[in-house]
């Protein structure tokens, strides 16, 4: 089982131990797509000292986001949700820590789609709604091919799926 990033850790760990594990459950799971500011962030020498800047600096890339979601060029929960990270120092180099340790875990998803087939591994995908970070769109494309053994659920929230105020629906979708 993983959520956000845990999503790709968990898939990372099937990808290699596919028949150790009989189902898979992903909360808005990271690792089904690249996220290209991810990648910017963290598999390029010039985007991450750039990263690493803007996180000991981020006046600057505040400004801009709060100017970009006044003019309504940003969505305003993916305005939030930056905002989050963004405001406080520890919560920022905890961001910066995390994407740049992870960066080396990439899952094979081809590989892992034929071990699912291979393994009769269940696979539940969760997606918040008004998710802009992780869209159950990606879901339902890495879903293709796989009906049998994977579904995907949606349920009322935005990227926080993990969260108490979730808990029954995480758990109707599970069942």
């Amino acid at each position: 089982m993983g959520f956000s990033l845990g999503g790709r850790m968990a898939l990372s760990l099937y990808e290699v131990l596919p028949q150790k594990i009989n189902k898979l459950i992903l909360l808005a799971p990271d690792g089904l797509k690249v996220n290209f500011w991810y990648w910017l962030s963290t598999q390029t020498w010039m985007g991450n000292k750039f990263f690493a800047f803007t996180m000991k600096h981020p006046g600057w890339f505040f400004g801009l986001l709060q100017v970009m979601n006044k003019l309504k060029l940003v969505n305003a929960s993916i305005f939030k949700f930056v905002k989050h990270y963004i405001d406080d120092k520890q919560v920022r180099q905890l961001l910066y820590q995390r994407w740049t340790t992870l960066r080396k875990i990439k899952p094979g998803i081809s590989n892992i789609k034929a071990h699912i087939k291979q393994n009769n591994t269940k696979v539940r995908l969760v997606y918040g709604i008004h998710d802009r970070i992780i869209l159950s769109s990606v879901g339902e494309k890495f879903r293709r091919g796989m009906e049998d053994y994977c579904d995907v659920n949606i349920i009322h929230s935005g990227h926080q799926v993990l969260h108490e105020k979730h808990a029954r629906e995480i758990i109707e979708s599970l069942l």
